[in-house]
């Protein structure tokens, strides 16, 4: 998960401190030496993290803090209020032309993922009902064009390309033509990368830009390269004045430091995070929730929403009434397993869950094969065992379904107990609603991995 180290060292500092009754101007420096090194070791800008340290020190150390009954929870909300303000305040989305087609020019060093982010951005677009093309404007790389023109039918989105014989200015100004011709309101230009930044690239990226006039032009960085990622917006910016910058792998084993640098260095704002290796995998930058994550407290709107985009009303609701009646099966087991699937990698969801430390977490291996795994020993089993799990006490049936799914006795033994457990969780809160005054519920299981 991002931000897994940055956050334990944050909740462990903030512990800490509100532990005690009252706060001095000593404590409060002493803590602050270790969010220094925190943001540090995370990879974030040494001038952003003096600046940074700074402004809560300052904060921290007045009579709004000091005077009040409870001074370490006012030291966490300044740090919270800062890291919003380093990370930009407010979300910030594309901003549309008023006459299509809207120009969107992606830049980037080669393997920052923009081919891949070209469709991502195009499918979200799609959904909020624009006609986005994706142009292959990268005829340098052996295979982008195909590999863009394999992300557009992946997604049902159209592409344009001239082949690798045209130069990309030639590429970028003809896509614009088709788009008009076709009705295309929004233009993702996939340009060429390089492994490092040179004069021949950035000369071809300015000229695509005097040709076009693009609206925007989004700087594609992956957050796994921290302080490289930072170096890279500065020039990039630099050159080519770019528009805002879309984080790639911001879910992978990251320090982070990207993102709570970029914005500060450029003055740019981080309009799009990368979350995952799906296409679907794309969400709209919320600073205030990102900081929300890095302390530790969750983010209860994105996982709403993940939700509200993943899950089926209808099937949730059917699933509700069945847990409370007691009539739960494997096979409604199996149908909030795949709906939990849709919203994404199981770290990210429980990254997005207030009070989850991330130190708990160590050691358990949140691995999304798991529930693949799951699903298997569920469809290995007849539809009378589905239906009637008491059948599974037979241990030749449970040896049948482990061969059955490639997996061994045990784990089958494992997701039969999680279900029976799930089962009697069921029947207290069952029993709770009926009788609130029957006492508090307990958690009896835990999660099938």
């Amino acid at each position: 998960m991002a931000f897994e180290n940055l956050t334990s060292k944050l909740q462990e500092t903030f512990k800490k401190l509100k532990g005690k009754g009252k706060l001095n101007e000593k404590d409060v420096k002493e803590a602050m030496r270790e969010v220094k090194l925190a943001l540090l070791e995370a990879d974030v800008n040494y001038r952003v993290v003096k600046e940074f340290v700074n402004k809560v020190t300052s904060r921290s150390v007045g009579s709004e803090v000091m005077e009040s009954l409870t001074p370490g929870q006012q030291v966490i909300k300044i740090v919270n209020e800062e890291l919003v303000a380093l990370m930009g305040d407010s979300s910030e989305e594309i901003k549309y032309s008023k006459t299509p087609p809207t120009k969107i020019m992606l830049v980037g060093l080669q393997g920052a993922g923009k081919t891949t982010m070209a469709g991502k951005l195009g499918q979200y677009m799609k959904k909020q009902g624009k006609k986005p093309l994706l142009a292959a404007c990268d005829v340098y790389r052996p295979a982008a064009i195909k590999q863009l023109q394999v992300v557009a039918e992946k997604l049902d989105l159209p592409s344009f390309s001239m082949g690798d014989k045209k130069s990309p200015v030639d590429i970028a100004k003809a896509s614009m033509n088709f788009a008009e011709n076709n009705k295309n309101d929004v233009v993702i230009i996939d340009t060429a990368g390089r492994l490092h930044i040179d004069e021949h690239l950035m000369d071809e990226l300015i000229n695509i830009k005097k040709e076009i006039n693009p609206d925007e032009i989004l700087l594609v960085v992956d957050a796994m390269t921290g302080q490289d990622a930072v170096n890279v917006a500065e020039s990039f910016n630099e050159k080519l004045n770019i528009t805002g910058v879309i984080l790639t792998k911001l879910d992978g084993d990251t320090r982070g430091g990207a993102a709570l640098s970029v914005r500060y260095i450029t003055g740019k704002p981080i309009k799009f995070a990368g979350i995952g290796e799906k296409l679907t995998d794309i969400e709209v930058f919320h600073p205030d929730r990102m900081a929300s994550r890095i302390l530790g407290m969750g983010d209860v709107l994105s996982l709403i929403e993940k939700a509200q985009e993943s899950i089926d009303e209808k099937k949730a609701l059917e699933l509700s009434k069945k847990m409370l009646k007691q009539e739960f099966t494997f096979d409604d087991f199996l149908e909030q397993m795949q709906q939990v699937k849709k919203m994404g990698s199981i770290s990210d969801i429980m990254s997005m869950i207030p009070g989850i430390d991330p130190a708990m977490l160590k050691g358990v291996n949140i691995d999304d094969s798991d529930l693949s795994r799951v699903e298997a020993i569920i469809k290995s089993m007849t539809k009378d065992e589905r239906n009637n799990p008491a059948l599974l006490k037979n241990s030749s049936r449970r040896k049948r379904i482990a061969r059955g799914s490639g997996t061994k006795i045990q784990d089958v033994n494992r997701v039969i107990k999680q279900f029976e457990q799930g089962q009697k969780m069921m029947k207290q809160f069952s029993g709770m609603m009926k009788n609130p005054k029957k006492g508090k519920l307990k958690l009896p299981f835990q999660l099938p991995f």
